[in-house]
């Protein structure tokens, strides 16, 4: 392991005012977004619309890193060139989604736990030839009548530690994601209970397992209302709460947090995570997103599968990355929504 090589890493992807493009969808999720604008749900309609995110000029002024799924890693620009090659030629640090999705935790209903550890030192192998330098890994925790259990806490905790030792012994950065689900009738309250614990956790599997603090990066949820909660908590409540989660979970020596955006809209998601940076508190991290849908569905809305539409696909995208880019420094207002 070369404790530099993931140090500098974790560091450019979290680079003052630059966050991390999540376009590491899986087919089956890839594949309904484009039935809803009728898109044809083939590799190279995927491929277009991927080339399309990453060839956007000027990307890499707001953007650090981007995690790709397994296919496109493989995959090349429209003009030849590899994927992680063209990213990593643009200064955007090439990754890479390495579980194998969330399944049923066995006697515990709806509750799940990430799975994908077997033969995965053999994976980390071939994707650090392939080009990737950081990894990703979600585990899902659901707020419910008696959810989470202390088992699922526990499971998704432990892969997760084991999963980032991994990617480290392999010179790849992880990134370390416990997101705590927004569906649901939860208070905000109850949100940060949950939160609190389901990271404090982590943490503690993370330390066990040997995982250099400095060499990674976390990507959680906001500690947010429940998304059919009647009483939403405001945009500052928000910020403050999640803070305060972070500042008693997260250690100091953690490069950055790239919060995922979690159901929230395009606006929702900038404007809480700006709030963060006007709350007047010293963070110990950079504080930036790692988006998927708020930076990715305008834009592909905007493209419908249509080669005409590319060049307008690329601002909406541009668009969206600059307003994110902007709130991990505090200096998002609402009327960049309206800029071209």
């Amino acid at each position: 392991m070369s404790v530099e090589e993931l140090m500098q890493t974790a560091a450019a992807m979290v680079a003052p005012g630059k966050g991390i493009l999540a376009m590491d969808e899986s087919h089956p999720t890839c594949g309904k977004r484009f039935e809803k604008l009728g898109i044809p749900q083939t590799e190279q309609m995927r491929q277009i619309y991927r080339d399309m995110l990453v060839t956007t000029e000027g990307l890499s002024d707001y953007i650090g890193g981007a995690i790709l799924f397994d296919e496109t890693i493989r995959q090349k620009t429209l003009d030849g060139t590899p994927f992680p090659k063209y990213l990593a030629d643009h200064g955007i640090v090439p990754g890479i989604k390495v579980d194998a999705g969330a399944k049923n935790l066995a006697g515990l209903g709806e509750e799940k736990v990430t799975e994908g550890l077997d033969g995965l030192r053999e994976r980390f192998a071939e994707y650090y030839e392939l080009g990737a330098r950081f990894s990703k890994w979600r585990a899902v925790i659901t707020i419910g009548d008696n959810m989470p259990s202390w088992a699922c806490i526990e499971a998704n905790a432990h892969a997760l530690a084991r999963y980032a030792a991994l990617s480290q012994e392999a010179s790849i950065v992880p990134i370390v994601e416990p997101e705590v689900l927004i569906n649901g009738s939860h208070s905000i309250e109850r949100c940060y209970e949950v939160t609190e614990l389901a990271q404090r956790i982590t943490f503690q599997h993370l330390k066990n397992q040997g995982v250099l603090m400095e060499g990674m990066v976390l990507k959680p949820s906001m500690v947010i209302s429940g998304d059919t909660n009647n009483n939403r908590a405001d945009v500052e409540t928000v910020a403050r709460e999640t803070i305060r989660c972070l500042l008693n979970t997260v250690p100091a020596s953690v490069p950055g947090i790239a919060f995922l955006s979690g159901g929230q809209s395009d606006e929702e998601a900038a404007a809480h995570l700006n709030a963060m940076h006007t709350l007047g508190i010293d963070l110990p991290w950079a504080v930036t997103f790692s988006y998927g849908r708020a930076l990715q569905h305008a834009a592909m809305q905007t493209w419908a599968g249509k080669e005409e539409n590319l060049a307008a696909a690329q601002k909406v995208v541009l668009q969206r990355a600059r307003c994110n880019g902007k709130a991990s420094l505090g200096a998002y207002t609402p009327d960049m929504e309206q800029a071209a």
